[in-house]
């Protein structure tokens, strides 16, 4: 072989090693964490490993939906190394359909739903202390829910069935419709609804209220039911993603104490150990019990259209 023959093999070679080296330092992760908190968390693990992060975000409206119709019609050719999610739900749905593991799954950290109330239209002795008060006449009208089949709320509505049966949970969600209540895109949109007293009572997690209450708005939460689950972030690596090591090595980081400890800090979580609660927690064999059905009817009842999980 002529040394100018050699010479391209050397070049030829250095340029592939070079390529793999880069495919190697990147990981693809798609996350309903609000992009406020997750970039910097994801910044975070750039610096600290080198290895590049091409994150997908969710839209406030459809939240975990969109991400996790995704993850379905890829999986024959997965795209995403780590589906990193602000509740659990989806990420059960998605163990359920197939598409991870349930043994893969991460939890870390927590929130709480919560019912925010404008202190401006509702005094302490008026404040709703149970979920049925809220389909009385004195709430026609005054109350906001985000819509039940994205997000956190569709957890907590799942929730909900699973504790109160089928039949009872339907007559409620009915009720919660007959008494007028607002439904509107994402539990931040309910906050400042509130906050502008547009409504009086609103559905919502306990992130969305703090922001509410530090840009000054007139908000209070309140418990939603006693002894309600909190609700922790996930994290799965995404079998046959392009980039598995770093995937795992990505939801290492993800759990870490320092990592968690940021999101708090952040405002992202509330706090970060569930299990210290005194709070029981989801049973998800039981939340996901009849979802199909279950979900459709919340379709068909809260219809927006165009959704499938």
């Amino acid at each position: 072989m002529s040394l100018q023959r050699i010479l391209l093999v050397i070049c030829i070679g250095v340029v592939l090693s070079a390529c793999s080296d880069s495919r190697d330092q990147v990981v693809v992760v798609y996350t309903s964490q609000d992009q406020l908190y997750s970039s910097k968390v994801l910044a975070a693990f750039s610096r600290e490993t080198g290895i590049k992060v091409l994150p997908l975000y969710d839209s406030e409206s459809v939240k975990t939906a969109g991400l996790v119709n995704r993850l379905v019609a890829e999986r024959q050719r997965p795209r995403c190394d780590v589906f990193w999610s602000n509740e659990e739900l989806m990420v059960h749905r998605l163990a359920q359909k197939g598409i991870v593991r349930e043994e893969d799954i991460s939890t870390f950290g927590y929130r709480s739903r919560r019912l925010v109330v404008n202190t401006n239209l509702v005094t302490e002795a008026e404040f709703p202390t149970s979920l049925s008060e809220l389909t009385s006449s004195e709430w026609r009208g005054r109350i906001a829910m985000a819509y039940p089949l994205y997000g956190t709320t569709i957890t907590h509505l799942m929730s909900l069935r699973a504790a109160w049966g089928e039949e009872a949970w339907r007559e409620w969600c009915q009720a919660m419709l007959a008494n007028d209540t607002l439904v509107v895109d994402g539990n931040s949109a309910v906050v400042r609804l509130v906050g502008q007293g547009k409504v009086a009572v609103g559905f919502t997690d306990s992130d969305d209220i703090a922001v509410g209450i530090r840009n000054g708005l007139p908000l209070r939460q309140l418990e939603i039911g006693k002894g309600f689950p909190a609700i922790q972030n996930s994290a799965v690596v995404v079998p046959g993603g392009p980039n598995p090591e770093n995937g795992r090595a990505l939801v290492a980081f993800l759990q870490r104490p320092k990592t968690v400890n940021q999101l708090v800090s952040l405002g992202a979580l509330e706090g970060a150990d569930a299990h210290e609660l005194a709070r029981p927690m989801i049973v998800w064999s039981e939340v996901l019990l009849g979802f199909d059905d279950a979900y459709q009817w919340l379709e068909s009842t809260f219809f927006r259209g165009g959704s499938s999980l």
